[in-house]
């Protein structure tokens, strides 16, 4: 392969999975899941199987069956008789929702099933029971006796998201916060939750004692503080997801109102042993630093004996494993513990795995799979995907969930190998670490959107009455959620926009139905009108060589990072340069027959490197130009990195390259690659 000699290039994996945040199944998909998530996920996948070859990559994902809000949704909806029929109806019903909307935005998932759902459900169960009974094993789990809310009037133990309350996370501003975890991620003992109220009855619940397994997370803190350090030396991963970890990795503290302090010194010796942090300048809270839960948990007993106003800040807290929530996968029978389900969260870090098994195990028959014509990669298994230090597991995630797959899924996979001791490193043969991509909040309007909150997030199947798929696709790569929260702001949904204004979501959208476009259009036509409908041959000029390998090699450093924003305008000035260099090129050449045919020949290498390189973003557009070069190839062939410097001299015979040209299919007259929408008329 052609490459410049004194460029570092990224090494990259022998095989890869790709997986995306897995949306729950008491919905469709809104414009977050799409925008944030699953377009991201999308592009990396399918530029990795241009990159290192398609079957070695596995794009995977489903809907997220079990849980808390699925059954509260579905509760919700039966009592008001908007839906009848069993909760698993109810989520194959939502399943199908999301498989159309992400059929529509052309995401290319392998296997998208459910972790409750066909061929996934089996599997998934199965692999839940092993990774708890391999926990146990090792001495990681542990039943512990805690208060669960219960409901006097109703007479029933209450879910997570059958309570609602304020978070007790200094500094958090959440807007709902439920039994166990606020919508923003924070994790608390629900005995910490602020003002709980049942949304059975209405009513403050009260506190009864249950037993449930939970993970010793806090006893790998100084494993945790190796992986921080380890992600901040390698560079690969975005600041986000070191910088929340590390949050949680300190002690356990105690914030009391500064009104208190002169209480609390009179009852200091009465606490464990403590560190004292006066109030900070801006903050109104003093902290008291301890050395272990306990310790703290013993403080809180003395506090409330002394009706101090007071709450507890991020640290490690025990894992949950088990609830007893009826709709979840039904937990092994550890002891004497029997009738328990797993809660929702853990066997959701799992299920891509229970997912990966799945499609591997069907050789991709009878499987729900949204990328059609994928080939198999015959006799691997899950661990050559999951376990081999060669490979590479990429987890596309929202903010608020890098505490679930930053903290709580690192401590789990270093948990599962045979031994007691958790390791640093993993080895052949044991879960590998993933690769967390995390992308901050994407607004809307610019104001945070949620489905529980006051600003509704736009469903992603509404955004499509306005935009392509392909427009859309481009725009939300572009508006660099890795590094901020961004606003999405797409004028016909947009009260305040005014007649005149451009639309800030069509920007992106315009490289392709206008300059990219230009470009395609421009060397078919002038191929039919010069050439005698054939795209020359020959040897490209060295300048523009230059600049094409330059781009290939930038392209590739940012893919590497998942610097989409970044490529994105790397693709703009590149695809802008290749329209200027035709657009005096062309001019220049004036009546010459020989001059045209060599300012075409080196159109149409820039533009071959230019749908290669877009093909992650734009997969239908660019497919369409391969459509009508008329090759003599298979797309993946086309599009694969294997040949990414060279001409189009190895795609076609060897009588096209002794004629110095190979005839294209023609085209229409005003033909679109990149279409526009029909509502941009």
């Amino acid at each position: 392969m052609t490459q410049l000699d004194d460029y570092v290039r990224p090494i990259w994996p022998k095989r890869a999975v790709v997986t995306a945040g897995m949306p729950y199944g008491n919905k469709g998909l809104h414009f977050g899941h799409i925008g944030g998530v699953f377009v991201p996920a999308d592009t990396y996948a399918r530029f990795l199987r241009d990159r290192i070859g398609e079957r070695n990559v596995l794009f995977v994902c489903g809907t997220d069956c079990y849980g808390s809000p699925i059954a509260e949704g579905y509760r919700k909806l039966v009592e008001a008789g908007a839906f009848q029929g069993s909760i698993e109806d109810y989520v194959q019903e939502n399943h199908k929702a999301q498989v159309t909307t992400l059929t529509s935005y052309g995401i290319s998932l392998d296997i998208f099933e459910g972790s409750g759902l066909g061929k996934a459900k089996e599997q998934h169960a199965d692999f839940t029971a092993w990774i708890i009974r391999t926990l146990y094993k090792n001495g990681h789990l542990h039943r512990t006796a805690t208060a669960q809310f219960y409901d006097n009037e109703a007479q029933s133990f209450l879910n997570g998201r059958q309570v609602v309350g304020r978070c007790p996370v200094p500094g958090c501003k959440s807007e709902f916060a439920y039994a166990d975890e606020c919508d923003l991620g924070h994790q608390y003992m629900p005995a910490d939750l602020i003002d709980p109220i049942s949304s059975l009855s209405g009513k403050p619940p009260v506190m009864r004692g249950v037993e449930n397994w939970y993970f010793d997370l806090p006893g790998f803190r100084e494993l945790l503080k190796q992986h921080v350090a380890n992600l901040n030396a390698s560079g690969e991963t975005r600041a986000v997801v070191s910088n929340t970890i590390d949050e949680f990795l300190v002690a356990p503290s105690i914030y009391v109102k500064q009104e208190h302090e002169d209480s609390y010194h009179e009852l200091a010796d009465a606490l464990p042993a403590h560190d004292f942090k006066p109030v900070e300048r801006g903050k109104q809270s003093f902290e008291l630093v301890f050395d272990s839960l306990a310790a703290r948990d013993a403080a809180r007993l003395v506090l409330d004996g002394a009706e101090l106003r007071y709450r507890t800040g991020k640290t490690l807290v025990p894992f949950r494993i088990t609830g007893n929530i009826p709709w979840g996968v039904r937990a092994p029978e550890l002891e004497s513990s029997t009738g328990l389900t797993v809660w929702c969260w853990p066997e959701s870090l799992w299920a891509p795995i229970s997912f990966t098994r799945t499609y591997l195990e069907n050789a991709g028959v009878g499987i729900e799979s949204l990328n059609v014509g994928k080939l198999q990669d015959e006799g691997a298994t899950w661990e050559d995907y999951w376990c081999d230090p060669e490979a590479k597991v990429y987890q596309f995630i929202g903010q608020d969930n890098i505490y679930f797959y930053g903290v709580a899924q690192t401590a789990l996979w270093s948990a599962l190998p045979a031994g007691h001791e958790p390791r640093a490193v993993a080895a052949a043969g044991e879960l590998q670490q993933s690769l967390l991509v995390a992308n901050y909040h994407l607004q809307f309007l610019g104001k945070k959107a949620s489905s529980s909150g006051t600003v509704k997030p736009p469903m992603a199947d509404e955004l499509l009455e306005y935009y392509t798929a392909e427009q859309l696709r481009a725009h939300f790569l572009a508006l660099g959620l890795g590094l901020k929260p961004v606003s999405f702001q797409p004028k016909p949904l947009n009260p305040d926009a005014k007649e005149g204004d451009a639309d800030p979501a069509l920007k992106e959208g315009q490289l392709l139905t206008n300059v990219l476009n230009r470009l395609a259009r421009s060397c078919f036509y002038a191929a039919q009108k010069d050439t005698d409908g054939r795209l020359p041959l020959g040897v490209v000029d060295e300048q523009l060589l230059a600049k094409a390998r330059a781009a290939i090699l930038e392209y590739e450093r940012l893919m590497h990072r998942q610097e989409f924003h970044a490529v994105m305008q790397l693709m703009s000035d590149f695809i802008r340069m290749a329209n200027k260099y035709w657009s005096d090129a062309i001019k220049g050449a004036g009546e010459d027959a020989e001059a045209k045919r060599s300012v075409l020949l080196n159109a149409f290498y820039l533009l071959k490197v230019a749908i290669v390189l877009m093909h992650p973003v734009a997969p239908q557009g660019t497919e369409l130009v391969f459509a009508h070069l008329d090759l003599p190839i298979e797309k993946r062939a086309f599009f694969s990195w294997e040949h990414i410097f060279e001409g189009y001299e190895g795609f076609v015979s060897s009588e096209d390259v002794k004629s110095g040209g190979h005839g294209i299919k023609e085209l229409p007259p005003r033909f679109d690659f990149f279409q526009r929408h029909e509502s941009q008329f």
